[in-house]
């Protein structure tokens, strides 16, 4: 089975995440220049088996999409172009950057270093996969009962 790899993709740089060969737990890759990120993956999936990426998908709360999405959507069209044989999904990251906020802050990391904004990105880029996989075992759980 295959890895799931999930991006928060921004206009600057994009955080990166993975799952275990399991799917059972998400870690942080860390960010990559936004213009890198095509790259990044090809260089990756050399190495490590990856079945599905993720990306994140962002939306106002009326489910209509964010102005973020009109730069996010290029990028996935070259993302199934450059990877033909790996599954792309979407994953609504509403509230991810919050969380993630409110994670970092929660983790009793200091100050300076709360303010990174790498940090955000790569732990919204977590959270988006750990949602991702969390909603899939329930749709497997829901389709076997």
């Amino acid at each position: 089975m295959g890895r799931i790899l999930a991006i928060d993709y921004g206009q600057k740089r994009s955080g990166i995440a993975v799952s275990d060969e399991l799917r059972l737990i998400a870690t942080a890759l860390g960010t990559v220049p936004t213009m890198e990120v095509l790259r990044f993956l090809k260089d990756y999936v050399v190495s490590n088996p990856v079945e599905c990426f993720v990306v994140g998908e962002p939306k106002h709360m009326d489910n209509s999409p964010s102005e973020s999405a009109r730069f996010i959507e290029p990028f996935v069209k070259q993302l199934i172009r450059a990877f033909p044989g790996i599954r792309v999904e979407r994953m609504d990251e509403r509230f991810t950057s919050l969380i993630a906020g409110r994670t970092i802050l929660e983790s009793g990391i200091k100050k300076m270093a709360r303010r990174n904004k790498n940090l955000v990105d790569t732990v919204s880029a977590t959270i988006i996969l750990q949602s991702f996989m969390e909603s899939e075992r329930m749709k497997k759980e829901h389709s076997n009962s």
